[in-house]
């Protein structure tokens, strides 16, 4: 095992198994871990990627299926969950490494197969279930916010690591264009028909960017969306690459009117990258990624939100731009992560 302070580590990064990495649209999971391999191999660790589909990083590359998975959000899931944790423990008995950094639900549960050291990160919300599977496993556990760790102060916690972004890759605009933008899957959860009362109310056009492939969001598009769509309602539908920090950094404002405690906004970090105010409700994390005044405006209830948009031109959009590189720059996030393994593999050295 690999102790020194300098020293590279062989370490294995194991994806969720729905898409690939990196995803060429919906994955907010697997754009982080892809920005973490390539920093990690940047630095010069042996990392090998344990994920679905072909290799599209730099880093050393083990396939558990050959094809993403299928079935994400149905009767199927759970199943598809457990083959690929099956997979996973194949895959990791072969491998000489050092730390395994586990992104996926049921992957964990190979842990216990070899004498490695094994980190988790909690992408999802930590309620009464996915908590107690946590407690379970027994395993260091990395939050995403202070609000996700607070939620559940008594899992193992071991550090708190926000996502990163390539900041390179979101682009800078100080001018922006006379509309608001609703960026995200269109459920419930996410609030796009707030976005669409405070966008109507306020008088401003909105565009709407996101996922409506699943049948629960497609009923949810249909019946609470679409009735309350005006002529300067305009919905586009997924947006990815280019398109996507197009609109980002074109926007006004990300109208981001959250129906539950997120973990973490990605969305929100990737507006604020582009010099894009965010407008949301004091919910989840967001008011650790959102500065109120500052780089947004925080609601405590929708019937503010028409207000805050007014209130869009009050806020510097280089402010946001700063603010998003020195909290979420990939260098920061592979940074501290890196920290954390060399703690975990000093500490299990015999």
């Amino acid at each position: 095992m690999r102790t020194g302070t300098h020293t590279p580590l062989r370490i294995a990064v194991v994806a969720p198994p729905w898409f690939e990495i990196p995803p060429s649209g919906y994955g907010g999971i697997e754009r982080v871990c892809y920005s973490l391999v390539q920093g990690l191999t940047g630095l010069g660790h042996e990392v090998t990627l344990v994920a679905t589909g072909s290799n599209r990083t730099s880093a050393r590359f083990a396939a558990v299926f050959d094809q993403p998975a299928c079935g994400l959000g149905t009767e199927f899931h759970p199943v598809q969950e457990v083959r690929y944790a099956a997979g996973v423990a194949r895959v990791l008995r072969e491998l000489e490494i050092d730390i395994i950094h586990d992104h996926s639900l049921a992957g964990p549960l190979a842990a216990p197969l070899k004498s490695i050291p094994t980190l988790l990160t909690a992408h999802g919300p930590t309620g009464a279930l996915l908590g107690d599977y946590f407690r379970r496993l027994a395993l260091p556990l990395v939050a995403i916010s202070e609000f996700q760790r607070r939620s559940a102060p008594d899992l193992p916690w071991i550090s708190t690591i926000p996502h990163g972004i390539e900041l390179e890759q979101y682009p800078y605009r100080p001018d922006k264009d006379d509309f608001v933008l609703f960026l995200g899957r269109l459920s419930a959860e996410k609030g796009a028909h707030l976005a669409v009362d405070a966008a109507r109310k306020a008088g401003v056009r909105l565009i709407i960017s996101g996922k409506a492939a699943e049948p629960a969001e497609r009923r949810y598009f249909e019946e609470c969306v679409v009735p309350r769509m005006t002529p300067d309602t305009e919905f586009i539908g997924e947006s990815y690459g280019s398109r996507r920090t197009d609109l980002l950094s074109r926007a006004r404002g990300v109208l981001a009117p959250a129906q539950w405690d997120e973990p973490f906004g990605l969305a929100a970090v990737e507006a604020l990258a582009c010099g894009t105010p965010v407008i949301g409700l004091r919910r989840g994390s967001l008011p650790e990624i959102v500065d109120h005044g500052l780089t947004g405006w925080i609601c405590d209830d929708p019937a503010e939100l028409p207000d805050a948009i007014d209130r869009l031109d009050e806020l510097d959009p280089w402010t946001c731009r700063s603010v998003a590189a020195e909290r979420y720059g990939t260098a920061a996030m592979v940074s501290r992560y890196e920290n954390v393994y060399r703690l975990l593999v000093a500490a299990a050295a015999p």
